[in-house]
């Protein structure tokens, strides 16, 4: 096993394990937009704001607060804006009904119900399986990448070492995923 080995099979290792962090990050992006009956200010991140001739995100145009459990405050930096927030809130389809006091929009989140909450898990669990489709499929291709460097004269030992140092990345980030979705699915059926 050579310095020029391991300097072939290591970077292989290294992307597989940043797709998989990647894929995490991103299932937890997505369990942040996930409502579970309760206001969370990443609920709203989908919601595009005229202002001033161009859409832009919600939080660029407001401040966006949560000061009880179930209801989001919205609040202007310019008062002209109110109009144009409250219509990009419908418009996002996000199942809110805003209301516009003159000063802030204010948002209820609807108490949800068991076949909501069901049908959310339902989704979380399917976030999940993607997401672990995705740390497989990073594992398969690094794989592949280390199976073609036996024919570059890597010694098969190293590819096999490396191989099971991938195996055990897949392993580890698939139990994250598995951790995610059973915390994610306490959350949701918590009423």
């Amino acid at each position: 096993m050579t310095a020029n080995e391991t300097d072939k099979v290591k970077p292989i290792t290294e992307r597989c394990e940043e797709k998989m962090k990647k894929a995490i990050e991103h299932l937890k992006h997505e369990f942040e937009r996930i409502k579970a009956g309760k206001a969370n200010a990443h609920t709203l991140d989908p919601v595009k704001v005229e202002s001033y001739g161009a859409l832009v995100p919600l939080n660029q145009v407001a401040n966006i607060a949560i000061p009880e459990p179930r209801s989001i405050v919205v609040t202007p930096w310019d008062k002209t804006q109110l109009k144009n927030i409250e219509k990009g809130i419908i418009n996002a389809n996000l199942g809110f009904n805003p209301m516009n006091d003159g000063n802030v929009v204010r948002i209820q989140i609807p108490a949800l119900t068991e076949e909501t909450r069901k049908e959310l898990v339902k989704n979380v669990k399917k976030e999940g399986e993607n997401t672990k489709i995705t740390i497989r499929t990073s594992r398969k291709d690094a794989n592949t990448e280390l199976d073609k460097l036996t024919k570059e004269h890597v010694s098969e030992n190293l590819v096999d070492i490396e191989k099971d140092h991938v195996q055990k990345l897949t392993d580890k980030y698939i139990k994250d995923v598995d951790t995610l979705i059973t915390a994610k699915e306490k959350e949701i059926m918590t009423i």
